[in-house]
């Protein structure tokens, strides 16, 4: 039996996906968990404190598979300088479609959070990537000697973006594309991201040495 904080998870979840983080109340939350509003207050306080422990239950699962392939790759590495393409795989794959359970919903509610006003990002999100941005962060300075640390910082933000467009804008592709392609391909959208991405990693730096 599911318990009542789980209950509320869930449904929170869904309406957030589906409306939006301002355009779903309380109380639809508790209609939708079939609980009563004492219960949400009881177990989160406030409405941005249900926000934060449902991104908690989602992210935290993917950044520990993040950070445990990390550690195979620079296993790999032995040392030297991982490739690439393995990075990127380590930072994209857990998040992606069959990534983990719920990843559709996430998907969608991490692309309202990158859109939402007032400071949301910062407040839910940003405590849960501490660990990825410094080991994500090294490892792609090390594989990446050529370019200076801000430009880099420019190319890790631009791979975040189009990870987050990628899963929050599944229909976009299937609408661009006539039907010919769909995000929905877990195999097919990792390997064309990844595809993406590290030519742009790799692009000639636009500092000119001395």
């Amino acid at each position: 039996m599911i318990d009542t904080k789980t209950r509320i998870l869930d449904a929170a979840e869904r309406l957030f996906a589906e409306h939006g983080f301002d355009a779903t109340s309380l109380r639809a939350i508790t209609k939708e968990a079939k609980v009563n509003l004492a219960s949400v207050n009881y177990h989160f306080q406030s409405k941005d404190a249900l926000i934060e422990a449902l991104f908690v239950r989602r992210i935290s699962p993917l950044n520990d598979e993040r950070i445990r392939m990390l550690n195979e790759v620079e296993r790999r590495a032995a040392g030297a300088a991982a490739p690439i393409e393995e990075l990127v795989d380590a930072f994209v794959r857990p998040v992606l479609p069959g990534g983990a359970p719920g990843h559709h919903s996430i998907g969608i509610l991490l692309g309202r959070m990158y859109a939402a006003p007032g400071g949301l990002l910062a407040r839910v999100i940003a405590p849960q990537m501490d660990a990825i941005r410094e080991r994500f962060g090294r490892a792609f300075r090390r594989s990446l000697p050529g370019l200076e640390a801000e430009e880099i910082f420019w190319r890790i933000h631009f791979t975040i973006g189009a990870l987050a467009h990628t899963l929050a804008s599944r229909g976009l592709l299937e609408f661009i594309s006539r039907g010919m392609c769909s995000a929905a391909d877990a195999d097919q959208a990792r390997t064309q991201l990844i595809r993406f991405v590290t030519g742009g990693l790799r692009a000639p730096s636009l500092v000119e040495k001395p």
